[in-house]
């Protein structure tokens, strides 16, 4: 958690979506949250030396229990209603969901993402899933996981907000 927190402090999305009031905060439990429901349904992800995590989401994952979207909504507090009228195209229902890739920032380029990132997708892709599609706010990041097989499918202009760019893998063959 402490991982994910350290790793998006600066994010566009997170600084938009997350009121400053109490930033740090908000942004540590709603990392807590998510890093949750995934280690519950999905797959999680880590370096040796936990300085990378990635965590991905099933299409089939349950909706989280009202107390805990409660929860959310508090922690996005006076941004809730900006993020819930956001019309960002929808993901393929068969799709997981690349919900998290994060790397503590005095680590970040020296291959940890592309690490862990790299072995969650080759187990699903051994597992048979279909695809896997994600967001991304910063461009940078396009580049980056155009290398693992993703391919830009929408670039949205959020209005005051930062740019939301949809991306998407089609599976490669299980190894034998």
């Amino acid at each position: 958690m402490s991982v994910l927190a350290a790793a998006f402090r600066d994010y566009p999305w997170t600084r938009w979506v997350i009121p400053n009031d109490d930033y740090t905060h908000r942004l540590a439990e709603l990392q807590e949250i998510y890093l949750q429901l995934a280690l519950e349904h999905g797959v999680v992800l880590v370096d040796s030396q936990v300085r990378a995590v990635t965590a991905l989401m099933p299409p089939t994952a349950p909706t989280p229990p009202a107390t805990v979207q409660e929860r959310i909504a508090d922690l996005h507090g006076t941004r809730l209603h900006a993020v819930a009228n956001l019309d960002l195209p929808a993901s393929p229902s068969d799709a997981w969901i690349l919900a998290t890739l994060g790397v503590v920032p005095e680590e970040q380029g020296a291959g940890l993402g592309t690490l862990v990132t790299t072995a969650a997708l080759q187990h699903l892709d051994e597992t048979g899933a279909p695809r896997v599609s994600l967001e991304t706010s910063d461009a940078r990041n396009v580049t980056f996981y155009e290398r693992l097989g993703f391919a830009l499918t929408d670039t949205h202009h959020t209005g005051d907000g930062p740019v939301v760019h949809s991306m998407i893998r089609n599976s490669s063959p299980a190894r034998s």
